[in-house]
């Protein structure tokens, strides 16, 4: 990617050169950035107040016009969850698919993805499963909004904040624990300055995983060194590495029978024990610059490189009679290398009496992927076979023959502005757009066919924030997003996908925001979102494919996080989501509900500590029944499920708690692939940690 490569680090020089260089100086607290504040120490409580992600400038969560859900770093601690998906089973407005058993995907306001995934606001966009060791909190940005974070995003989008270093503190923890099923883990985190102005961290961890599933197994290790300099009174950069290896069976989970899961057969393996395995290895290296030009300027420029090797092969099923099952198989590569780069430039400033906060950047994203897929082959002929259903599955012998492999080549160019704009002190309007040239080329190394496809894509965000009181904001928003057609990978490209003009998301949100006290804050919020451009077979012609596909989700959501009452932290929330095909396209007809869009979600987790030294916990997680696919053929029931906790505080720097997943054991199927690769919840499982800090 040469002239890729020569943009990107012209924008992560640029400011560079602006910069003035001065020697370090002793660091203290005038020195130190806000988002240094609030990333490099722990949050205390299960609340924030930080909005920046959704709009790239110092904005308070009560000033921006979006629903955003967080998960703090101290409230992943007390659930004792490791991974992304752990975690967002506790988040509203999103329901997990399994992934096929190697990989983060999820739906976010009814919107289905893969690749809507940024750390740090910077896009981490392949398929893996995603770890928290290294992680500060969780964002879930929802509704469409392209200005911020590019094509995609229909629904939203899922930020991780990473812990950085801390130039001012030394501190440490060390984390071990075990389950009931026999899996384990262990994690080190540790904070040190080195002279006055530069501090280190490094964060890693082992994970052997166990689960309740016949065959499954599989081991985790992640570690990354960050470090944070202050060069001078006004600058500050960070910069960090991270590696993450992850080797597990891949699962497939169960088929339906009679258009529901079928029973009996939840920790039965439907693949072949020696094929089924997922290999992954992640190599993703950051910098940013953060510099104070004045009070009234500023600016950062960051670059992410990083670099995604995958493989997974799998035998699934297929459905089953009762008395037998069908099976097929088959295995992909993928390669890709991502590189980013980013320029922000932050100016506040007055015209008479109002005030303005402007955003304008740049950002170039380029993507190389090679990808390659064989299929399985029963018999040397047979791309399916069907076997006796059984506790255990015998699975024949197999060969595999290529089915595709592709190479493309993605190059993103995007600049945008925004204005925030202040008239007194009760009325804030937001407004700005982003112009985003899409270029993406691609070979079939089958077929020896190459295709291409350019977009400029315009994408508009407004919002109005009324403020009657300081701690009380009502909002309005309008926003929009677009995603090329080609899926969300963007690893082939058809002749046809190439000739069709880009999906459009619009995103109309109205609510309210506010901040009880400064510990606990409230929102609600309404919604409607309308996916339009989806393509359609023209009733004029079945030979050729129209754009007149149409879905819409309406909803609303309440949430409550904080300290709800001394001693008592919680963060509660609930959606409801009603969301239907709205004009016939290629998957469903105009009145099919959507897939796995539950109508109702509870998510509650509350800690409440009895005396200084110990507390307890509880959560709920509520999905009513939703569809496995848009065949409307399956449905994955409703399910309640209840966890626990306890916690010891055996002296200041010791800690052990235990985690109660499933408390009332029931079982539940929480995510699907389809109508027969269906997710068992786990039953009542255990986990105890013990944890010292320093």
């Amino acid at each position: 990617m040469p002239k890729l490569l020569r943009t990107t680090l012209a924008l992560s020089t640029a400011l560079v050169a602006l910069v003035p260089v001065h020697a370090a100086a002793e660091a203290d607290d005038q020195y130190l950035p806000r988002d240094i504040l609030v990333t490099g120490e722990r949050i205390d409580g299960y609340q924030v107040s930080d909005g920046s992600s959704a709009t790239k400038t110092d904005t308070p969560l009560i000033d921006v016009p979006q629903s955003i859900y967080v998960l703090t770093e101290e409230q992943l601690e007390d659930q004792a969850v490791r991974t992304l998906g752990e975690a967002l089973r506790y988040a509203p407005g999103v329901s997990l698919e399994s992934g096929e058993g190697h990989r983060d995907e999820v739906f976010i306001r009814g919107q289905e993805t893969t690749a809507d995934f940024y750390i740090d606001g910077l896009r981490d966009d392949a398929q893996y499963y995603r770890p928290l060791y290294n992680i500060d909190r969780i964002e879930v940005l929802k509704g469409a909004n392209a200005l911020i974070f590019g094509r995609g995003g229909g629904g939203g989008v899922i930020n991780r904040v990473s812990k950085t270093a801390n130039p001012l503190d030394t501190f440490g923890q060390l984390d071990a624990s075990v389950d009931t099923f026999g899996g384990f883990a262990v994690a080190a985190d540790v904070n040190q300055p080195l002279g006055d102005a530069v501090g280190v961290r490094i964060n890693g961890t082992y994970e052997e995983l166990v689960n309740n599933r016949d065959i499954f197994e599989g081991r985790f290790f992640g570690i990354s060194p960050t470090l944070t300099a202050f060069v001078g009174p006004d600058t500050t950069v960070t910069a960090s590495y991270t590696y993450d290896d992850d080797a597990r069976v891949t699962d497939r989970g169960i088929p339906a029978l009679n258009g529901r899961p079928i029973e009996g057969y939840d920790d039965t393996f439907f693949g072949d024990a020696d094929y089924n395995r997922a290999d992954t290895q992640v190599h993703i290296a950051r910098a940013r610059i953060d510099h104070a030009f004045s009070d009234a300027l500023s600016a950062n420029a960051s670059v992410q490189y990083a670099d995604y090797d995958k493989f997974y092969g799998n035998i699934v099923p297929t459905g089953t009679d009762g008395t037998t099952v069908g099976l097929a198989g088959y295995e992909s590569a993928t390669q890709r290398e991502n590189l980013v780069g980013q320029l922000n430039f932050i100016g506040s400033f007055d015209t008479g009496a109002i005030g303005h906060k402007v955003l304008v950047g740049g950002e170039v994203i380029g993507t190389d992927t090679v990808s390659t897929r064989d299929q399985v082959l029963f018999g040397g002929t047979d791309s399916r076979v069907t076997v006796p259903l059984d506790d255990t599955i015998a699975v024949p012998a197999f060969s595999l023959t290529p089915q595709r492999a592709s190479a493309t080549d993605l190059t993103v160019t995007s600049a945008y502005i925004q204005d925030q704009i202040s008239i007194g002190d009760h009325l804030d309007l937001v407004a700005g757009v982003r112009f985003e040239e899409f270029d993406l080329e691609a070979f079939d190394d089958v077929t020896k066919v190459a295709t291409s496809r350019r977009d400029t894509l315009w994408s508009p965000r407004f919002g109005v924030i009324v403020k009657p009181l300081e701690a009380l904001s009502l909002y309005a928003s309008y926003t929009e997003s677009f995603l090329p057609q080609s899926g969300d990978q963007f690893t082939s490209l058809s002749q046809q996908d190439a000739s069709l003009e880009p999906e459009k998301f619009e995103n109309i949100e109205a609510g309210v925001k506010w901040a009880i006290r400064p510990d606990l804050f409230a929102t609600a919020a309404v919604f409607q979102l309308t996916r339009s451009n989806t393509p359609a077979v023209d009733p004029a012609d079945p030979t050729l494919t129209v754009l007149t596909g149409e879905s819409e989700v309406t909803g609303f959501e309440v949430s409550l996080a904080g300290q709800i009452a001394p001693r008592l932290q919680a963060n509660l929330a609930y959606t409801y989501l009603d969301g239907e095909v709205t004009q016939d396209s290629d998957f469903a007809d105009a009145g099919q509900r959507l897939q796995q869009l539950p109508e109702s979600q509870v998510a509650a987790w509350a800690r409440y500590d009895i005396l200084p030294a110990v507390g307890v916990g509880a959560g709920v997680i509520h999905q009513s029944e939703q569809l496995a696919s848009f065949s409307g053929n399956v449905t994955l029931p409703g399910y309640t499920r209840v966890d626990a906790a306890v916690f010891w505080d055996i002296t200041d720097a010791l800690s052990l708690q235990v985690n109660v997943e499933n408390l009332f054991d029931v079982d539940y199927y929480p995510s699907a692939h389809g109508d027969n690769n269906i997710a068992p919840g786990a039953p009542l499982n255990a986990a105890a940690t013990i944890r010292a800090k320093f």
